[in-house]
């Protein structure tokens, strides 16, 4: 696979749909790079204008121009949103020579033979013609930043140096009559040269393009659902009839080790996210609120004019007792000044998310029961990250292990007994999965693991006391959870999320 480093070199294939009686062309000899696009500026002339005299009593002169800048993809790119992408990236911190380090990683763990099938996410629908935002299928995004439903990704091995191999892309055509309704779409040439796939094709020919991109293949590595309840999907059977003679694996155990380890480009996205959700939690803890659903409204607003693309995940706004539901997202109580409110709300930037829980007093000051029992919490948090090391030679089980020894220790202090299924009861989820393009990221990818360099993961501990006589009296109730997204370092951790506040002398004072 040679990588292309002009995304937009071959532009006027993307004019020509759109060239009418009044269009401008682009001269057939022109080339542009990805970094200069933004500024080429295309003139034209209206037809028969050579023959046409001028008006002596009026004449107007036209400059028929056209900028890069102008055209609609499917997505940014850097020529059309250089508010949101700067020159080489594919999508928000990513470059292109980034995806195809990706997919030649890829494809060098594979057996020869062997090629990567990936379709497309399809749009999900609310309610009748009421869709949902799209959001592309994690490892379809990872592989090919490329944004758009009704697409199919083809990575074919084609030798043993790393490199070797071909990226085929197939998606829909443009089709100007259709994007006047649905929006804008990139089409099959801007698949090559704006996403640098080395073939492309329209999706509605997948059957014959696959005949020959899986043609001598041995093995072909996909997720995707090619049977359901013993028949044959759609996409199976395209697969079986294009490669007949093909096996199939599991695709996941080779991806995940891949995305399992974040590079800087991708820590440096979460770590915008983290530092722009952590300020906007913080920002909520100066205010009184009311309504549950207010704070998520406020929450919500400042991640969007913060610079992230909206919300990573539905949130948890829990006041009260609703905090013991541990995904309580109906948000929509009453707040009670004696309470705790717990929030688990985070930001998304390029579709990289971080993960973060806060609790604190809606009254903005601790009682001393709230305080006593949070700080049992926040010490056990505080430990655990600080092991987010690979000098620790921990992996996610063993930090489970140590978070619950700490807070049975902290809970027996408080007068908690702690015998038989305590721990269970009043700690029931794991401390920490794995993050990144995925709220709970490369699924199927094992707690057991060493955590390295470059492992980004969650520290959550929670303790959630049930209102019934085992417990003391003064705790009945209460829910409690911190999390923040944290990076593994080799020596020391690097908390994506630590703009937050969560030592309780800094909430307290955020309403002094």
């Amino acid at each position: 696979m040679k990588l292309r480093q002009l995304p937009l070199r071959q532009l006027e294939r993307h004019l020509a749909p759109y060239s009418g009686l009044f269009s401008p062309q682009l001269p057939r000899s022109r080339r542009l790079s990805a970094i200069s696009s933004s500024s080429l500026q295309i003139r034209g002339s209206f037809p028969n204008s050579r023959n046409r005299k001028p008006n002596p009593a009026f004449t107007r002169s036209y400059s028929n121009v056209l900028s890069a800048s102008k055209l609609l993809f499917g997505q940014p790119v850097h020529e059309t949103h250089p508010h949101l992408l700067t020159p080489g990236e594919i999508t928000p911190g990513i470059t292109a020579q980034e995806y195809h380090e990706r997919r030649a990683t890829l494809c060098h763990s594979l057996p020869p033979d062997s090629a990567v099938l990936l379709p497309s996410a399809t749009i999900q629908y609310r309610s009748g013609a009421v869709f949902y935002p799209f959001r592309q299928e994690s490892n379809f995004l990872y592989l090919t930043g490329f944004c758009e439903p009704d697409s199919l990704a083809v990575l074919r091995r084609t030798g043993d140096e790393f490199g070797d191999y071909t990226f085929h892309l197939y998606c829909r055509p443009k089709d100007p009559k259709a994007e006047q309704w649905s929006g804008p779409w990139s089409g099959v040439d801007a698949a090559r040269d704006v996403w640098n796939a080395d073939e492309a094709g329209d999706i509605g020919r997948a059957e014959g393009l696959l005949a020959s991109a899986l043609k001598g293949v041995k093995t072909i590595f996909a997720d995707a659902e090619l049977a359901r309840y013993g028949a044959t999907t759609k996409l199976g059977s395209l697969v079986r009839s294009a490669a007949p003679t093909a096996s199939t694996a599991p695709l996941k155990p080779y991806v995940n080790v891949i995305r399992a380890i974040k590079s800087s480009a991708e820590i440096a996205n979460m770590r915008l996210a983290g530092r722009a959700s952590g300020r906007a939690l913080t920002e909520a803890m100066r205010r009184p609120w009311k309504y549950e659903k207010d704070l998520a409204a406020f929450l919500e607003y400042q991640y969007q004019t913060s610079g992230l693309d909206g919300q990573a995940y539905v949130p948890v706004v829990a006041g009260g007792r609703k905090a013991l539901l541990i995904h309580y997202v109906l948000n929509n109580g009453i707040l009670d000044d004696s309470e705790f409110v717990v929030v688990d709300a985070g930001g998304e930037y390029g579709t990289y998310i971080t993960d973060i829980t806060r609790t604190w007093p809606i009254s903005g000051r601790f009682s001393q029961p709230q305080k006593d029992l949070y700080n049992a919490v926040l010490r056990a948090q505080r430990s655990s990250v600080s092991l987010c090391r690979a000098s620790a030679n921990t992996t996610l089980d063993k930090l489970h292990t140590i978070t619950e020894n700490a807070l049975r220790s902290q809970l027996q202090d408080l007068g908690f007994d702690m015998s038989g299924d305590a721990m269970n009861i009043l700690f029931p989820h794991h401390v920490g999965h794995y993050v990144g393009l995925d709220v709970h990221d490369v699924p199927g990818y094992p707690r057991n693991v060493l955590l390295k360099e470059g492992h980004c993961v969650t520290v959550e501990p929670g303790i959630y006391v049930p209102d019934d006589q085992r417990w003391p009296q003064a705790f009945r109730g209460m829910g409690i959870r911190i999390e923040d997204s944290v990076c593994v370092g080799d020596d020391n951790p690097l908390i994506l999320t630590t703009e937050a506040v969560k030592e309780v002398a800094d909430i307290e004072a955020l309403r002094d």
